[in-house]
């Protein structure tokens, strides 16, 4: 009889995380979408925000976040406009504060990634886009951030 292969704990510890997370719909995936529809504000930011009107996303989004403190979707695109309007320190707030509320969430860590890239970070830049692979394999957020990274000069 052959020996049963043993785990190492922190094997251990990720198959049982990767089991709670397919139970629950949605988090498997690294879904970042989870929280946006449920503040009615939510989707008129984020029409302001892909017409590049961020003041006005702003101030809609923190109506959004005033309501839901921890909604991870209105939180990434309050660091996103911030960083559009090269509010570097304030962009970098609101994506801790999204990964806080949602240490998985895709699009936070892509943006906060272009963030670092941006500000000339690319150890921590790198790091982001490590754990978009690890999260989601070759999402689209991950394919983002690595063409930044490469136009940059630092893929």
């Amino acid at each position: 009889m052959l020996p049963s292969p043993r785990l190492t704990p922190l094997a251990a510890a990720c198959f049982a995380a990767g089991l709670a997370l397919s139970a629950v719909p949605g988090l498997a995936a690294g879904n970042d979408t989870t929280t946006a529809t449920s503040q009615p504000g939510y989707a008129e930011a984020k029409a302001a925000v892909d017409a590049g009107r961020y003041p006005e996303a702003l101030k809609i989004l923190a109506q959004v976040v005033k309501a839901e403190p921890r909604n991870a979707d209105a939180l990434n695109l309050m660091g996103y406009s911030n960083r559009k309007m090269n509010r570097y320190s304030e962009a970098a707030r609101y994506y801790e504060a999204a990964l806080k509320a949602d240490p998985m969430h895709l699009g936070a860590l892509e943006y906060q990634g272009e963030l670092f890239v941006e500000m000339g970070d690319f150890v921590k830049a790198k790091a982001n886009r490590d754990r978009l692979s690890a999260l989601c394999g070759n999402c689209e957020e991950l394919t983002d951030l690595q063409a930044a990274l490469t136009e940059a000069g630092h893929s």
